[in-house]
């Protein structure tokens, strides 16, 4: 019988390319996308004034930091892991190495975790969707048009938008996943040919040794009385 996770493996993603190199690109871009995200808050540590955002006093009543040191030194910290996660597993699947991808797997794991949460959240309050839109500033685009929209509607765009990234998270994790599989299970074939060729070669004599070895003498004839 067929285990579930043996038939959904697949050794092809994307594009027609292997599960190897659809992760390899995966990691390089998560890697480039944190590397910016963390030039811009080194840039923000670097010159706090510039980069400051503030709620504009007419529509609060007061400035709010929504960005502060602190705020800005824990996601400095978040983007440097992980820019070392999505780096391990780009090492790891181009060097074949199964347990360097482990960590990216889990990273997306929780991302997806998180995310079916936030689907789980608006199908049990659907009225936060209208809070939320309700939040927002005054020079959000189509901010109006979409107060104006049934509620439903609203909940059931936002549900439909989470759906298919859902979707797109789950079949990424599913390359990872077959990656990950692949290099296991590869590491495991060549570990299989060693300890064979190793065997056979403790088992079996020399070449010259087996040659050297002189024939069985036949027995002797019976003789009748």
């Amino acid at each position: 019988m067929i285990s579930p996770w043996d038939r959904w493996y697949s050794t092809s993603c994307c594009l027609c390319c292997h599960v190897r190199t659809g992760t390899i690109i995966l990691g390089i871009w998560y890697t480039i996308i944190n590397a910016v995200v963390l030039l811009i808050l080194l840039s923000a540590l670097y010159d706090p004034v510039q980069y400051r955002y503030h709620l504009s006093s007419a529509e609060l009543g007061t400035d709010i930091d929504v960005m502060d040191d602190a705020n800005i030194c824990i996601a400095t910290a978040i983007s440097l892991l992980m820019i070392l996660i999505c780096g391990m597993a780009t090492y790891g699947a181009y060097k074949q190495h199964a347990a360097w991808i482990i960590p990216f797997f889990c990273y997306q794991i929780f991302d997806f975790a998180l995310n079916t949460l936030v689907a789980i959240s608006v199908v049990v309050y659907p009225n936060t969707v209208q809070d939320y839109v309700q939040q927002l500033p005054g020079t959000f685009p189509y901010k109006e048009d979409i107060m104006s929209t049934n509620n439903m509607c609203l909940v059931f765009a936002v549900l439909l938008f989470i759906g298919c990234i859902l979707s797109f998270k789950a079949y990424l994790i599913s390359c990872v996943w077959n990656c990950y599989r692949y290099v296991s299970g590869r590491g495991t074939t060549e570990v299989l040919v060693y300890v064979t060729t190793n065997d056979t070669a403790v088992l079996l004599p020399p070449y010259e040794e087996a040659i050297a070895i002189p024939p069985k003498e036949p027995p002797p004839q019976y003789m009748e009385a």
